[in-house]
C-alpha cells in the first residue's frame, strides 16, 4: 500500500476518536471489515492511507487486505473529495460526442487527474461511464449542477464559475 501523493491527510483527534469507537462495537462481528470501512469513510469523507492503517492495526489484519477491498469496492475513496465534484460522463455516447478531450481540458485546467483533489480542496475530478442524459452529450457535472452538449472551448468559463 502506498501513500499516494496530492492533498495531505488532515485527520483531526476526535475523528479518530469516533473511528477507534466504530471498530470496537463491531469488532467481535463476523465480516465486519467492510461496515468498519463504510463508517470509517462517512467519518472522514474518503479512506486514506492513515485510516486504512488504524483499521488494520485495530483488526490485526493486513494492511493489503484492507487496501484490497478500499480498490476493489467502488463505493470506497482513496482520495478526498473536493468542495465542487466534477465529473464527467465517458459512457458512449458522450464519448463519441467529444467528451475524451473535454475530461482532458478539466485535467489541464484543475492540474489533477482521474479521480484526484486540488491540493486546495476545491476541485475533486471523476469520471463515470452514464449519467441518463444521453441526448445532451457530451455531458459534465459540478456536483448537482449539469452542463450538457459542451465543448472544449466552455469548460474554462464552466470552472471559473465555482472560483
Amino acid at each position: 500500500m502506498s501513500k499516494k501523493a496530492g492533498v495531505p491527510f488532515k485527520g483531526t483527534k476526535e475523528q479518530e476518536k469516533q473511528l477507534l469507537e466504530v471498530i470496537a462495537e463491531l469488532r467481535d462481528t463476523p465480516g465486519c471489515l467492510m461496515p468498519i470501512m463504510q463508517r470509517a469513510q462517512d467519518i472522514y469523507g474518503y479512506l486514506p492511507y492513515e485510516v486504512q492503517k488504524i483499521i488494520s492495526d485495530e483488526l490485526r489484519i493486513p494492511a493489503e487486505k484492507v487496501y484490497g477491498v478500499a480498490t476493489f469496492y467502488a463505493q470506497f475513496n482513496l482520495n478526498p473529495k473536493g468542495t465542487y465534484k466534477v465529473s464527467v460522463c465517458l459512457g458512449t455516447a458522450c464519448y463519441v460526442k467529444g467528451s475524451g478531450p473535454v475530461f482532458e481540458e478539466i485535467q489541464k485546467i484543475l492540474g489533477i487527474g482521474d479521480g484526484e483533489c486540488t491540493p486546495d480542496g476545491k476541485f475533486s475530478l471523476d469520471t463515470c461511464r452514464c449519467v441518463g442524459a444521453c441526448g445532451l452529450a457530451p455531458v459534465m457535472l459540478v456536483n448537482d449542477d449539469v452542463y450538457g452538449r459542451i465543448t472544449v472551448d466552455q469548460v474554462k468559463g464552466i470552472l471559473e464559475k465555482y472560483n
